[in-house]
C-alpha cells in the first residue's frame, strides 16, 4: 500500500469530519445510522463509472469508506485518495489496510493539490464541499479542474437543495455541527453554479436522496477537451 509523507507546508483551517476533530473516531458510526449509505455510496459509483486504466482522484477521502468501495468495484483503476485531516487519514489507512487493497492516500495543505496538471480522467468527492466555505469551494473546484486531463469528469455527492421543508428542518443538524457559513450554498442548491464557475461543462444534478437528515444529492461536470 502506498502512502504520502506529511506535509510540512502550513494547512489552510478546515472543518474535521462532523465539526470537531474530537468526533472523528464517530464519523463512520454516524453516517451508518443517519443515511441510507450504502445506496448514496452505490450510486455514486455508478455515476462515475470507472474504467480500468483510468486514473481517479478522491477528493476528501475521509475515513475512505468511499475509496475502497470505488477501487472494489473496479479493481484496476489507478485510485489516489487526498485530504486535509491527519488523523482521519489515520482512520483511513487502518481501513484500507484491513480491506488488503492498495489506494494512495495523500495529504494536502488544502490549497494547491499536489498533482500536476491534466493528471486524473475523473475525479470523485463525497460529503466534503459542505465542508467548505465559498472561497474553499471556488479553489477546490478550481484546482480539480486543472488536476483533471481534457475530457475529464467530475462527480459529487453531497447536500443539496433541500426539496422540501422537512428536508431543510432536518438539515439544521447538519448545520449545527459543520457550521451554517459552509452548509448555506449547498441547501440552498447553489454547487452546480460553483462548478460551472471553475470552467466546467455539461454541469448538472443526476438525482438525489431523500434522508434523515437532509436532501443528499448528485452533481456531474466535465473539463473540455
Amino acid at each position: 500500500m502506498k502512502t504520502a509523507a506529511n506535509m510540512s507546508i502550513k494547512q489552510e483551517t478546515y472543518i474535521p469530519a462532523l465539526g470537531y476533530d474530537r468526533l472523528s473516531n464517530f464519523y463512520d458510526r454516524t453516517i451508518r445510522w443517519t443515511m441510507p449509505e450504502e445506496k448514496f455510496r452505490k450510486r455514486l459509483v455508478e455515476q462515475a463509472d470507472l474504467q480500468t486504466g483510468e486514473k481517479v482522484l478522491e477528493f476528501g477521502f475521509g475515513t475512505a469508506s468511499q475509496t475502497i468501495l470505488l477501487k472494489k468495484q473496479t479493481p484496476g483503476a489507478n485510485i489516489t485518495g487526498v485530504d486535509v485531516d491527519l488523523k482521519i487519514r489515520e482512520l483511513a489507512l487502518e481501513k484500507v489496510l484491513k480491506a488488503g487493497i492498495e489506494i494512495q492516500l495523500d495529504l494536502y495543505h488544502g490549497k494547491t493539490l499536489p498533482y500536476p496538471n491534466a493528471t486524473f480522467d475523473k475525479v470523485v468527492s463525497s460529503l466534503v464541499f459542505h465542508q467548505l466555505d465559498r472561497t474553499q469551494k471556488a479553489s477546490a473546484l478550481g484546482e480539480i479542474h486543472r488536476v483533471l486531463k481534457p475530457g475529464g469528469e467530475l462527480h459529487i455527492g453531497d447536500w443539496g437543495k433541500a426539496r422540501h421543508i422537512g428536508m431543510r428542518l432536518a438539515f439544521l443538524l447538519v448545520q449545527l455541527l459543520d457550521g451554517f457559513k459552509t452548509t448555506n450554498d449547498n441547501v440552498k442548491g447553489l454547487l452546480p453554479g460553483f462548478i460551472e464557475n471553475a470552467g466546467f461543462q455539461e454541469v448538472g444534478e443526476a438525482g438525489f436522496i431523500n434522508t434523515g437528515i437532509g436532501t443528499f444529492s448528485f452533481y456531474h461536470g466535465k473539463k473540455s477537451k
